[in-house]
């Protein structure tokens, strides 16, 4: 008995002596994940020179948008940008008029043009079907443009300074490409709960710092707002490139920058989704959509997750709560880390630190999402999005995996095109 006892209390301490050098790699050694991503200082559109301002053609994909598609192509019309600015709406077959809506927006500087957009052909994610269509429309607007494209969602308000101050981030620091994280909803309680942690675990995911990084491969974006030179664009082979990808964000990214261009990530003052998710199943919905695309459907990969979001998430407070002795102090350590990792997150939402105790539950409710995803594929759902429904043998699904010394780096993203 007391045999078994001390083989018990040895796993126990292994197990949190594992947890905390976990948490001690994470801090020290990961990008400075926790820490807060940077933000563009505004930058009116008056401080740019009108004459060396390359155009900027915007691109909004747009399906069932109604209750938000006026108050974002009210907010992108609105723009101080002193440079030729066109706004391109793409109706992605709506069924409630989100069409009509925009077209019915003030427009005094004839900036906006809407599309209907035409039916997806086989291979094609519905979102970046419409933006191929957008891009072509910016092609035909501005004919041999060397300009930028601005990628960003129909649920997305924008302040009047926002696309002045992302060009002149992408032409004074000469990048290929400026994504930012836009201001979530976080008002109810759900979101309170929810939303800032999927922020924080994207940057566990993606480090602002190593994303920024040019000599680090690490390479992520933000679907809400993504700013790209054109000949980027094309050097990659545009949008068709990405055909398949409904996790296109940090697809695009990961293919600048292992192209050989320079990206930019950090977080956004200047624009906020005005969707929300006041309960929830709303965001399970939203993790569940993608989550195992994210995993390249593979259970193994499944289960290396699972396990790893319980050793490093919730074995740490199960340890400090219920066992005694080195386990107990172990244990502990560890799950001071996570919160204390958590806090700047929660300082962005305006969110008191308490938040921070709920972690191990945020997590579990991440990691139960995850394995919804699986069931949902596996019983043959696919990923139901829109309306629309898709399935890893049609071809419209996909994730960028690239080839790497012995190994394959797959590249994903824990964003979609609904939360930016």
């Amino acid at each position: 008995m007391a045999c078994s006892i001390e083989v018990r209390d040895m796993l126990l301490i292994a197990v949190a002596g594992l947890a905390l050098a976990i948490w001690g790699w994470l801090i020290f050694f990961h990008g400075r994940f926790w820490q807060a991503g940077p933000i563009l200082a505004p930058v009116a559109g008056r401080a740019l020179d009108r004459r060396r301002c390359p155009d900027v053609c915007v691109v909004v994909p747009a399906r069932d948008e109604a209750p938000s598609i006026r108050q974002c192509v009210s907010s992108l019309l609105a723009q101080d940008y002193p440079g030729e600015l066109h706004v391109i709406i793409v109706d992605d077959g709506s069924t409630d008029g989100t069409g009509k809506l925009a077209r019915k927006v003030a427009d005094p500087k004839k900036r906006l043009t809407v599309v209907t957009g035409k039916s997806r052909p086989a291979g094609w994610s519905g979102k970046l079907w419409a933006v191929s269509q957008g891009v072509a429309e910016a092609a035909r607007l501005c004919p041999d443009s060397d300009g930028f494209i601005l990628l960003t969602d129909a649920d997305i308000t924008h302040d009047p300074r926002h696309i002045s101050t992302l060009v002149a981030k992408a032409e004074g620091s000469g990048l290929d490409e400026v994504s930012e994280m836009v201001e979530l909803n976080c008002k109810s309680p759900a979101e309170r709960m929810l939303v800032p942690a999927f922020v924080f675990f994207f940057a566990l995911l993606y480090p602002f710092a190593s994303v920024n990084n040019p000599r680090s491969r690490t390479a992520g974006a933000a679907g809400g707002t993504i700013l790209v030179r054109r000949t980027a664009l094309a050097r990659i082979g545009g949008i068709d490139s990405l055909r398949g990808a409904l996790i296109d964000d940090c697809t695009l990214a990961a293919r600048i920058k292992h192209g050989g261009g320079k990206i930019f990530l950090g977080h956004s003052c200047l624009a906020r989704s005005i969707r929300p998710y006041p309960h929830p199943h709303d965001i399970w919905r939203m993790v569940a959509r993608t989550a195992y695309v994210q995993l390249g459907y593979s259970p193994w990969m499944l289960m290396g997750t699972v396990l790893g979001m319980i050793v490093v998430w919730i074995v740490p407070m199960e340890l400090a709560l219920f066992t005694h002795g080195t386990a107990c102090l172990l244990g502990a350590a560890a799950w001071v880390m996570s919160m204390a990792s958590y806090t700047p997150t929660l300082r962005r939402f305006n969110l008191m630190p308490a938040w921070a105790l709920l972690l191990p539950v945020v997590a579990a409710f991440y990691t139960l999402a995850t394995i919804g995803s699986a069931i949902n594929h596996h019983r043959g759902r696919g990923v139901v999005w829109k309306s629309r429904a898709y399935t890893d043998t049609d071809g419209a699904i996909s994730t960028y995996i690239r080839s790497e010394g012995n190994g394959a780096v797959m590249n994903r993203t824990m964003t979609g095109d609904d939360i930016g």
